[in-house]
């Protein structure tokens, strides 16, 4: 566990530090004239890559414990296995949706520059 959370702690210090360098060719661009929001992107690339990271891991989080305890539900009284299982594809359906809301926010936050024209 400690040698996962060390991993995922130098991705991200790795991704803020390199972030920058990797839309240096933007900023050369608007230092010779052009207006820039390098700064913008470089924080919005991060910032959808946690929210993604985030969603997802807590939503797999979640799905693993619900198909754990249908199991577990299913094994005590296998006789209401069809119960157990309907209500399992809704509750999966539900978790999985959020995931989907987050990816949603992610690709907002790199394809739309709310702050365009005030950074201009």
């Amino acid at each position: 566990m400690k040698k996962t959370i060390t991993v995922i702690l130098l991705i991200f210090a790795l991704t803020l530090i390199l972030a920058p360098i990797a839309l240096a060719e933007e900023a050369e661009a608007a230092a010779a004239g052009g207006s820039s929001n390098v700064f913008y992107y470089a924080m919005a690339a991060i910032a959808a890559a946690l929210g993604v990271g985030l969603g997802a891991a807590g939503c797999g989080l979640g799905q693993g414990l619900g198909t754990a305890k249908a199991c577990e539900g299913i094994a005590r009284n296998p006789g209401a296995s069809g119960k157990i299982t309907t209500s399992l594809i809704i509750g999966l359906a539900m978790i999985e949706s959020l995931t989907i809301y987050a990816l949603v926010v992610a690709l907002i936050l790199i394809f739309v520059n709310p702050f365009g024209k005030l950074l201009q």
